[in-house]
C-alpha cells in the first residue's frame, strides 16, 4: 500500500506555500539560538538581583520599569518557543524538530522559574497600598496588567509550589499532549486500499459521493478504535492533572481557571451556554431541510457535511483564487486591513502546503510584538479552505495590529475576544460571495455552507463544552474513566445538539478522542461561540453604520488584551453585560435558516 496517497488529489497551487521562519532564526544550527538562550537566561537573573524582595516598596514608576524590563525578557525568550513549535507543527515525527521543542520548553521553564516571585510579592502587597500603585499615574500603560493580575491572588501558592508546577509540567502535562500531537499525526487511515493523514481523510465527509463519506467515516472510526487504549489514557492523566492543580490553587470548578483567564466573568459564560442550548431547534431546522433537499430518508453524523445537489455549489479553489477572494474583502472592508493581508502572502508568513506529517487543522501564530505572526492551515481547496484562510488571517491582522501598539504584557488576548477578528474575516468573504452571485441555487449552497460553519462554531463548540463538562466532572467523581464512559458522555452531548434531525450511529462515540482542544487548551471550546456570537452583532453594526464602524473596529483589535473586554468592545457599541446580547446573535443565525428555507423553495419547489 502507498502512504499518504489521496483519491482524486486536487493540484490546488498551495503545495509551495510555505512559511520564512528567518524573522526569528535561520535553521536548527543558528548560533543565536544558544546565545538568545543565554542573553535572556542572564537578563532574567538581573531582574531577580534587581527587584527580589523589593516589589511591595517600589513605587508606580518603579513598577512600570520593571514591567518594561520583563517585557523585554518575554519578547527575547518567547522567539525560541515559537521558532520551535512552528518547526514542529510542520513535521511531528522529526526527531530534530521535537528535540528543538523540548529544549525550548524546558528552557523557558528555566525562565520562567527565575522571574515568578515578581508577580508573587505583588499579589501580596496589601490591598491599600496595592490600590494607590495601580492609581498612581506612574504606572502608566500598565496599570490594567497589574490590577488584573491580582484576580489570581486567591488562588496563587507559594513560590516553591509556584517553580514546582512550572518545571514539572514539561515533564507531565506538556509531555502527555505533545504525545497526543504525535499520535495524531502520525496516524493513517485506510481508505480503499490507501493510507491517508488526517486533513485527506476529513476531507472526504464534504464528497459527494455517499459512498464515500461513509467509507471514509468507517476508516476514521477503525483507527481512533486502534488507538483508543493511548487516547484514552492521555485524556483521564490531564484530566486528573487538571483535578489536582484546580483542588491544590483551590479553584471552584473545572473551568474556572479558563473563564479567569478570558477574563469572562462565570455569570456571563453561563449565560452564553445556556443561550445555545436553549436554541438548539436552530440546527434541527437546518439539518431536517438538508435531508429532505438530499431525498434522504434518514441523515446519518456522516452525511452532515454532504454537499447539495447544485453544481455551482461544490467547485475547488485554487491557492490564487483563494488569495484573492480573501485580499479583495479585507482590503474592501479597510485600506489598513487590505495592506497587512498582503504582507502575509508576499513575505511568506503562511504554511499552507500538505506534508505528509503536518499537524492537522488551522491555526495562527502571534509569535512576539517585535517579530510578526504566522498563519498555518492545511489548503486542501474546497470552499471551506477559502473560509478558512479568511479565519485564520482575521487572527493574523489582530496580532499584528496589536503587536504595533501594544507592549507583549497586551499582546495575547483573551481566548474569548481572540476569535472576534477571525470570524469577523469570515463574515467578510461570505457577504461579499454571496452579493456577487445572482443565482439563487449557488446562494442556497453557499447559505448551507455558512450556517454549517457558524454551526461548528455556534453549536458543535458549545456541546464539546458540554462534553467537557461531562468528563472532567466524570474524572474527579468516578476516578479514571473507560473509554466507553467517555463515549458515552461524548454521545450525550452530540445527540442533544442534533436531536432527531441526525441519527449518530454508535460507531461516532469515538470521534472525541482526535480533538487537540480538549488537551492542549482545556475550556477552550466555548471561545469559539462567544466570538461568533459577538461577531454576528458586530456584522450588524458594521451594516447599519457603514465605513463610520471601521475605525472603531480597527481600535478595538489594536487594543489587544490592554482592558477587560466589555471595556474594549464598549468602544465599539457592544454591550456584553447585556442580558438579551446572545439572543441577539442568535436570532440572526435563526433569520439566516429562515433564508435558506426560503432560498430552498425557490430553488427545488417539487421538493415541498
Amino acid at each position: 500500500m502507498g502512504d499518504v496517497a489521496a483519491p482524486n488529489i486536487t493540484i490546488t497551487g498551495a503545495e509551495d506555500v510555505m512559511w520564512d521562519l528567518s524573522v526569528l532564526y535561520s535553521g536548527l544550527d543558528d548560533p543565536a539560538i544558544q546565545s538568545d538562550m543565554e542573553k535572556s537566561l542572564a537578563l532574567a537573573d538581573s531582574f531577580a538581583e534587581k527587584y527580589r524582595g523589593r516589589v511591595k516598596d517600589l513605587s508606580a514608576a518603579e513598577l512600570a520599569q520593571a514591567a518594561e524590563e520583563q517585557d523585554a525578557i518575554y519578547d527575547l525568550a518567547i522567539r525560541l518557543d515559537a521558532y520551535a513549535s512552528l518547526l514542529y507543527s510542520t513535521d511531528t515525527t522529526d526527531q530534530e524538530f521535537g528535540a528543538l521543542l523540548q529544549k525550548a520548553e524546558e528552557f523557558f521553564s528555566e525562565l520562567s522559574q527565575k522571574i515568578l516571585f515578581f508577580g508573587l510579592e505583588w499579589k501580596a502587597v496589601d490591598e491599600e497600598t496595592a490600590k494607590a500603585r495601580i492609581s498612581d499615574p506612574g504606572i502608566g500603560i500598565y496599570a490594567h496588567a497589574f490590577e488584573s493580575d491580582l484576580r489570581y491572588k486567591p488562588y496563587t501558592l507559594t513560590e516553591p509550589e509556584e517553580q514546582l508546577l512550572v518545571d514539572k509540567a514539561v515533564t507531565g502535562r506538556n509531555a502527555w499532549t505533545r504525545l497526543f500531537t504525535q499520535l495524531n499525526s502520525s496516524m493513517r487511515y485506510e481508505y480503499r486500499g490507501e493510507k491517508l493523514n488526517q486533513s485527506q481523510i476529513l476531507k472526504l465527509g464534504y464528497d459527494p459521493d455517499r459512498s464515500a463519506r461513509l467509507d471514509a467515516a468507517n476508516a476514521v472510526t477503525a483507527t481512533l478504535n486502534e488507538y483508543s487504549m493511548q487516547t484514552t489514557f492521555i485524556f483521564n492523566v490531564l484530566a486528573a492533572d487538571k483535578a489536582s492543580d484546580d483542588k491544590r490553587r483551590g479553584y471552584p470548578s473545572w473551568i474556572s481557571s479558563r473563564n479567569l483567564s478570558n477574563k469572562a466573568p462565570e455569570a456571563v459564560v453561563d449565560a452564553l451556554i445556556n443561550a445555545i442550548t436553549s436554541n438548539y431547534d436552530i440546527v434541527h431546522r437546518h439539518y431536517n431541510l438538508k435531508r429532505t433537499l438530499l431525498g434522504l430518508d434518514e441523515l446519518f453524523e456522516y452525511d452532515r457535511y454532504a454537499p447539495l445537489p447544485i453544481a455551482a455549489g461544490g467547485r475547488d479553489y485554487a491557492w490564487s483564487e483563494a488569495r484573492d477572494i480573501v485580499s479583495k474583502a479585507y482590503a474592501a472592508f479597510s485600506d489598513k486591513l487590505g495592506s497587512v493581508v498582503d504582507r502575509f502572502f508576499n513575505e511568506n508568513w503562511i504554511h499552507a502546503a500538505l506534508l505528509p506529517n503536518k499537524r492537522g487543522g488551522a491555526f495562527a501564530s502571534p509569535t512576539t510584538p517585535s517579530t510578526h505572526p504566522f498563519v498555518f492551515l492545511n489548503y486542501t481547496g474546497k470552499g471551506r479552505d477559502v473560509s478558512t484562510l479568511a479565519h485564520e488571517l482575521g487572527h493574523g491582522v489582530h496580532m499584528y495590529l496589536s503587536g504595533e501598539k501594544q507592549p507583549i504584557s497586551y499582546y495575547y488576548t483573551p481566548l474569548t475576544t481572540a476569535e472576534m477578528a477571525s470570524v469577523f474575516g469570515e463574515m467578510l468573504v461570505f457577504d461579499d460571495l454571496m452579493n456577487a452571485e445572482p443565482d439563487p441555487a449557488a446562494r442556497l449552497a453557499m447559505q448551507a455552507n455558512k450556517l454549517e460553519d457558524s454551526f461548528a462554531t455556534v453549536f458543535r463548540q458549545t456541546s464539546m463544552n458540554r462534553f467537557e463538562n461531562g468528563y472532567h466532572t466524570a474524572r474527579r467523581a468516578e476516578g479514571e474513566l473507560s473509554t466507553a464512559r467517555i463515549s458515552e458522555i461524548w454521545m450525550e452531548t452530540q445527540r442533544a445538539m442534533f436531536g432527531s434531525s441526525i441519527t449518530l450511529r454508535e460507531e461516532y462515540g469515538i470521534w472525541w478522542s482526535y480533538i487537540p482542544h480538549f488537551l492542549h487548551t482545556p475550556g477552550y471550546v466555548y471561545a469559539y461561540s462567544f466570538g461568533e456570537l459577538l461577531v454576528l452583532a458586530l456584522f450588524n453594526l458594521y451594516q447599519k453604520r457603514g465605513a463610520e464602524f471601521v475605525p472603531q473596529y480597527l481600535e478595538v483589535l489594536a487594543a489587544g488584551d490592554s482592558d477587560y473586554p466589555e471595556k474594549i468592545l464598549a468602544k465599539a457599541g457592544v454591550n456584553l453585560s447585556d442580558p438579551n446580547f446572545w439572543n441577539e446573535g442568535l436570532s440572526l443565525l435563526r433569520a439566516q435558516v429562515d433564508r435558506e428555507e426560503a432560498l430552498a423553495r425557490e430553488v427545488f419547489p417539487e421538493k415541498f
